[in-house]
């Protein structure tokens, strides 16, 4: 079972990745290392990547409200990866993926407390 650090890693990682083809950038994001949390050793580790997430959360709703219509069925990156829209709904598919496993872990922390 991931944690829920490893989690929030992989979602900002993902996140990240769209962002900076958003930006201009090229999609250099690769599944095998989606999970390649750095080591968390204090309360601000934990915080920072929460943060980073936070942040990039925003910066990307702020960047689909301004992103023209016509945009969103050009092709992202490649024919291979569909369209912009289609990588929009899928990032935030798989954030709403995950966010359910952060709380069912959660729940089980709570449940082990007891």
């Amino acid at each position: 079972m991931n944690t829920i650090a490893a989690i929030t890693y992989h979602i900002n990682y993902y996140l990240a990745g769209i962002l900076t083809v958003f930006n201009g950038g090229l999609l250099e994001i690769k599944d095998q290392y989606s999970f390649d949390l750095p080591p968390i050793h204090s309360e601000a580790d934990w915080n920072k990547l929460a943060s980073e997430l936070f942040d990039n959360a925003s910066v990307f709703a702020i960047a689909v409200e301004k992103m023209p219509d016509k945009k969103l069925n050009e092709i992202f990156v490649n024919e291979k990866y569909g369209t912009y829209l289609r990588n929009i709904e899928a990032v935030i598919e798989h954030i709403y993926y995950h966010l359910g496993q952060i709380v069912l872990i959660k729940k089980l922390i709570l449940a082990a407390g007891k």
